[in-house]
């Protein structure tokens, strides 16, 4: 069984994060340097992410989104233990169905004290499923939940994804450390640690840059594979600056994609980089719009210089959607002004030895 490695997020309700849209789902993950994302598939005895009108799931369609990036989707499954034999079968059909690299139980504290239906939930999923990568998803700090059935669902599972929320405080390496010295000394069987750090806020508290760097650097230090976060539909909508963070995080395992030269051109947009943008294009290059088409580097310059100083002046520049190979690139993209103002447009660009010789645009 191959544990996640590198960074991961947890996702509550597709809709929610990007506005359902799985393409840019994908390509927001794979910018970001995620190896994998984890789905909610499953509440109780109930499928979840499906569309309410049409019936139709919404996760499969993701989860072969993000496999054209080569990011892995496990489904993670809220569980109450009331109904332990149907819980199962919920699993079991979210498992047969859809395309996923593992399963995690969330068991909180509607499990407290239910021994015999969390046995008896495990061995129906196992019975049913005996090398399916699976996970335990629940306290940070076991000791001070020992009502939960550890044991009985960790003997069945092969990871521990504890969440670590250090919310209230600032210690998340403390945290971090305290959480798996429990697991080791007091807890058996243990099981490898991929735990979960907070990026969301909540009472008047939010985790900082620095809690998240320290986060990620602690986990490394004690040789955990990978780390995740609750969660994406929260972070990127309240909290840019710790998406910001987790993504530029370099795993040393699994370090982020290079800049496509699509993104290397973005980036010069918001920097106001003239000299920059340039460096992208031959010396011959073409580029085209609906009223106009111009050639070579001093018609780019005049043209670029005109279009970031005064016809998109302070706006950012963002990248919704990137597709295709050499020689040709596809990218949508949004221009946000301060005062809140959105553009869109879709271009295409052919390559040629690392630069662009043609250039359709929607600026």
């Amino acid at each position: 069984m191959t544990a996640p490695v590198g960074k991961g997020f947890y996702i509550w309700k597709i809709p929610n994060c990007e506005d359902g849209d799985i393409e840019k789902i994908a390509y927001t993950a794979y910018r970001a340097g995620l190896s994998y994302v984890l789905v909610k598939i499953a509440n109780g005895i109930y499928d979840y992410n499906y569309d309410s009108s049409t019936g139709a799931d919404l996760v499969g369609p993701l989860a072969e989104e993000l496999a054209k990036r080569d990011i892995k989707v496990w489904g993670w499954h809220y569980v109450f233990g009331d109904l332990p034999k149907d819980e199962a079968k919920a699993a079991i059909r979210q498992i047969s169905k859809l395309p996923l690299a593992g399963y995690v139980i969330d068991a909180e504290g509607e499990y407290v004290g239910k021994y015999t239906p969390c046995r008896t939930f495990m061995n129906e999923l196992r019975n049913a499923y005996p090398d399916f990568p699976m996970a335990l998803s629940s306290y940070r700090y076991p000791d001070y939940h020992n009502d939960l059935p550890w044991s009985d669902f960790l003997s069945k599972c092969d990871l521990n994804m504890p969440q670590v929320y250090w919310e209230q405080a600032h210690n998340p390496g403390e945290q971090l450390e305290k959480s798996l010295s429990q697991f080791t000394k007091n807890w058996s069987p243990f099981r490898p640690l991929v735990p979960t750090g907070a990026a969301y806020g909540g009472s008047g508290w939010y985790p900082t840059a620095d809690d998240i760097t320290e986060f990620m650097d602690k986990a490394v230090e004690l040789n955990m594979s990978g780390v995740s976060f609750w969660s994406w539909d929260y972070c990127r909508l309240k909290l840019p600056l710790i998406w910001e963070t987790i993504a530029d995080y370099e795993w040393p395992t699994d370090p982020n994609p290079d800049l496509d030269i699509t993104e290397s051109l973005i980036n010069a947009f918001n920097n106001t980089d003239i000299n920059a943008i340039a460096k992208l294009y031959t010396d011959d290059a073409i580029h085209i719009t609906a009223a106009r088409t111009i050639q070579g580097q001093s018609a780019l310059k005049s043209y670029y210089t005109q279009l970031l100083n005064v016809d998109y002046m302070n706006a950012a520049f963002e990248i919704t959607e990137l597709s295709g190979e050499d020689p040709t690139r596809y990218f949508t993209w949004e221009a946000t002004y301060s005062d809140g103002t959105v553009k869109s447009g879709m271009d295409t660009i052919g390559i040629s030895d690392s630069k662009i010789i043609y250039h359709y645009s929607t600026l």
